[in-house]
């Protein structure tokens, strides 16, 4: 089962606490972390806690601009006026591979709705990147942010101190909730629907 999420607002000085505990994460190399099934074996990669915004606490826009592994240009602006989840994630991230079935899900189930799915990856050459996104059939396109200008962007309004991390913008482009860690696919869910229900 999985653990309960925690929802919580940003507090000064509980944001640093939340740091350290997430520096020894999957970024960090040390790959033994997690399971095959993204379980914990060992450490916490991100403690999967969820941090969420009201709207006049929120940070924005994000901007990111980037070429994804298939060559295409991506803008986030170009998004705006829908709701935007932004996932980091490199190729051998055990929990990174947990989640990936549940992201192609959850970006096929919203489609219709407006809401885009961006990975963004900082580590992985594109043929990694490109087998990761064929194996797990992702339907949404990720950054290849090798100069590292996308994470950079978030980490400018969010922090994002583990890999994964999934976080979600509201329909100004403003950041609303953030996921520190393997993401539960009921909660993410739950995010995107109180974003889709705000009103336009």
């Amino acid at each position: 089962m999985s653990p309960v999420p925690r929802f919580g607002r940003r507090a000064p000085g509980a944001l640093a606490v939340v740091l350290v505990a997430v520096l020894a994460g999957c970024g960090s190399g040390a790959g033994g972390g997690w399971t095959d099934d993204g379980d914990e074996a060992g450490y916490v990669s991100g403690d999967r806690s969820v941090t969420t915004w009201d709207g006049d606490e929120r940070t924005g826009p994000v901007e990111i601009v980037g070429v994804d592994f298939a060559g295409a240009a991506v803008d986030v602006a170009a998004w705006q006026g829908d709701v935007v989840v932004l996932n980091t994630w490199y190729a051998a991230c055990p929990p990174c591979r947990a989640e990936a079935p549940d992201l192609a899900e959850i970006a096929d189930e919203y489609a219709d709705q407006g809401v885009h799915l961006l990975g963004i990856n900082s580590t992985d050459e594109p043929g990694a990147a490109q087998a990761f996104e064929r194996t797990f059939e992702l339907p949404y396109p990720s950054v290849h942010d090798v100069d590292g200008a996308a994470v950079a962007a978030l980490q400018g309004i969010v922090p994002v101190a583990a890999v994964p991390t999934t976080v979600l913008l509201d329909r100004q482009g403003d950041v609303a909730a953030r996921i520190l860690g393997l993401a539960d696919p009921s909660t993410l869910r739950t995010l995107i629907d109180d974003l889709l229900d705000e009103p336009a």
